[in-house]
């Protein structure tokens, strides 16, 4: 079975974002694992009502818009390479997922 690490990351700072994903894909690519993406998701547009006062009343503020951006890397069967890049210490700006599955290869021998 051969382990697949997928790095989610996102930031409502785009330049930030894509500077994390270049040095994580450059730190993968020092590995020589192998690597699928990064992906890029569609921009969410987020939108939150502001009331100029605590109770509601006197009308309210122009919302709070932001868009908050995605990128997706897989980072297939090199633990040591996907630890790295996982545990790496992030800008607060940036949040990132991961989420660890395993492939079942053709031929493999199951255990029970």
């Amino acid at each position: 079975m051969t382990t697949v690490t997928k790095l989610t990351l996102s930031s409502g700072d785009r330049r930030t974002l894509d500077s994390v994903v270049s040095e994580v894909v450059s730190i993968v690519e020092r590995k020589g694992a192998d690597l699928r993406g990064p992906y890029t998701g569609p921009p969410t547009e987020y939108r939150v009502p502001r009331s100029k006062t605590l109770t509601g009343e006197n009308g309210a503020f122009a919302p709070w818009q932001y868009t908050v951006y995605t990128r997706t890397l897989e980072i297939v069967g090199h633990d040591d390479a996907a630890r790295v890049a996982a545990t790496r210490e992030f800008p607060s700006s940036v949040h990132a997922e991961i989420e660890l599955g395993r492939i079942h290869t053709t031929g493999g021998e199951r255990r029970r």
